[in-house]
């Protein structure tokens, strides 16, 4: 049972199932009632966060409530405590918006919010962070959150968001890493979804991000302006919040 269900869910369009999950949200919330874990982003505390995953099922991950993941709390907590994201007035791009982020974005007055996807029809645009059709020095933040490893050429992508940052303005460039690997493994020769799987653990990845990513940012053209914002962070809150060990968040500017 525990293959099956996660092989039906496979079968499934990406779309239509964050409308089934959220669907079954308040039913999630009331099993899953308790205060061991907290999600910061909708505010709710859990015994435990739910299980997420297809090939490689991660236990206690998942809010049952906003369905944020180890990755978008992160995020959250750092826009929340180093960036002035809820107070400045910023022209903000987000790549592949999250559903946990959305509309909670959408609603900040202070924002001039526009989202971009290739292929949600959630997205205000569609696009190609490859190839951006926008003016150069256009947003004073670029949100592009676990966008890179889907990429071909995650260097002209990043090319792109730095051409339409304004001057000083601050991408949010996070990535799956492994922070045991020096350097980043990717071969263009491996195109095989089911070889993709097996080399970059997920069959539309093209790369495993090593510890050299922000090295591959900077020269790209981007400035490291801060540390890592996760070695700040308590231990208990961590764990509370179920924080991903081996993802850093720095910030990029132009």
């Amino acid at each position: 049972m525990k293959k099956i269900i996660p092989f039906i869910l496979n079968l499934i369009p990406r779309t239509y199932l964050i409308r089934l999950s959220y669907l079954f949200m308040p039913v999630n919330a009331l099993f899953y009632k308790g205060i061991n874990v907290e999600c910061p982003v909708c505010n709710r505390h859990f015994k435990r966060f739910m299980p997420y995953g297809y090939t490689n099922v991660r236990d206690n991950v998942l809010c049952p409530r906003c369905l944020s993941l180890e990755r978008h709390r992160l995020l959250w907590l750092y826009l929340k405590n180093r960036r002035a994201f809820f107070k400045n007035r910023l022209k903000v791009l987000h790549i592949a918006p999250e559903q946990c982020f959305y509309k909670k974005f959408r609603k900040l007055k202070n924002l001039d919010y526009t989202t971009a996807d290739l292929e949600s029809p959630l997205a205000d645009i569609k696009l190609d962070v490859q190839r951006i059709p926008l003016p150069d020095n256009e947003f004073d933040m670029v949100i592009c959150n676990h966008v890179l490893e889907h990429v071909e050429d995650d260097f002209k992508a990043m090319h792109e968001i730095l051409r339409i940052l304004k001057p000083d303005g601050t991408a949010i460039l996070q990535v799956p890493m492994i922070m045991e690997r020096k350097n980043t493994y990717e071969d263009p020769l491996i195109t095989d979804p089911a070889e993709r799987l097996k080399h970059f653990y997920q069959k539309d990845h093209f790369r495993i991000y090593g510890a050299d990513f922000p090295e591959r940012a900077k020269k790209a053209g981007f400035r490291i302006i801060e540390n890592n914002y996760l070695d700040e962070i308590a231990p208990d809150l961590k764990e509370r919040y179920r924080l991903p060990e081996s993802e850093y968040m720095f910030g990029y500017r132009k």
